[in-house]
């Protein structure tokens, strides 16, 4: 396995399209550049912030060879490969790692609900199929499953190739018995950048982040500080964000974030079905936070 480290800020990468639907892979190519100049540790493509979800595997691994390619080893790419199929999680896996991808990035798998048993059994076949490490990632508001901290810590000590997790629960009990309950070296990522600060503050690693899509520099900064201990700046700059990281989620990611960045001039406002445009009303408010912020 590669010997990145897998901790800071980690973009989950938007995935720009043109107007015709297809991969705009010139704006991707000056997006990742962009990324990595403002000081991002990582980028996370094709997972749900990228509508990986929308993507045939052509796509796929267009994308990540894209991101490899740009990349050029300055960062690591951590692909997301998720699946509740278990084999097609492995057949996804399998083109990450032949793309050049450093790690993957893995859902518990939704809608099936498995078991302990059948989570350990999902990731130990993408693991033995696949030689590069694993995040696991628990984000309940999209399987409808909460991972529990018992849960994480079993498949951690069961699989090595697991060596951190995504954690979007938001919650800070559970948060806190992963860290005290998993090897040192095991990464607990934020998955909301809301809760990024407490989260590092407990002993967390960083974030797969959603809003350093549109402020990789602000937001890196913000979690430099906090995993240096100058709580006091981080702090600053949490709340000074804090709208932002807000209204990217007042309706599904990643519509919001796409359109600040059309709005940015970054890329166009384009996504694939089934997301659709922002309502008027949510677009105009999510607007005025850019212009608050001088973003546009």
């Amino acid at each position: 396995m590669n010997s990145f480290k897998f901790s800071g800020t980690i973009t989950a990468l938007i995935t720009p399209f043109k107007k015709n639907g297809r991969i705009d892979i010139r704006s991707y190519e000056k997006f990742i550049d962009w990324q990595i100049a403002n000081g991002v540790d990582g980028i996370a493509p094709t997972a749900s912030t990228g509508e990986a979800a929308t993507m045939e595997p052509s796509d796929y691994e267009r994308v990540l060879k894209t991101a490899v390619k740009v990349t050029n080893r300055r960062v690591p790419v951590i692909a997301g490969a998720s699946h509740n199929n278990t084999e097609k999680a492995v057949e996804l896996s399998k083109i990450a790692k032949r793309a050049g991808a450093d790690g993957l990035l893995h859902t518990n798998p939704y809608y099936n609900k498995p078991t302990l048993s059948g989570l350990i059994a999902h990731f130990k076949a993408i693991a033995n199929a696949v030689n590069l490490p694993l995040i696991i990632y628990n984000v309940p508001a999209r399987t409808g499953v909460n991972m529990s901290a018992e849960t994480t810590i079993t498949i951690a000590k069961a699989i090595p190739a697991v060596v951190g997790i995504k954690e979007a629960s938001a919650n800070m009990s559970q948060v806190t018995d992963i860290i005290k309950g998993t090897p040192a070296n095991f990464a607990v990522l934020s998955g909301d950048d809301a809760t990024t600060l407490p989260l590092i503050t407990l002993g967390g690693a960083g974030c797969i982040s959603v809003v350093a899509n549109e402020i990789p520099k602000e937001f890196s900064d913000m979690v430099h500080f906090a995993l240096e201990g100058d709580f006091d700046r981080a702090r600053k700059l949490h709340y000074e964000w804090l709208d932002l990281m807000n209204a990217n989620f007042i309706e599904s990611n990643p519509i919001p974030v796409k359109t600040a960045l059309a709005a940015m001039g970054m890329i166009h406002e384009v996504f694939r079905l089934p997301l659709t445009p922002m309502t008027p009303k949510n677009k105009e408010a999510l607007l005025e936070v850019l212009k608050k912020h001088k973003l546009i």
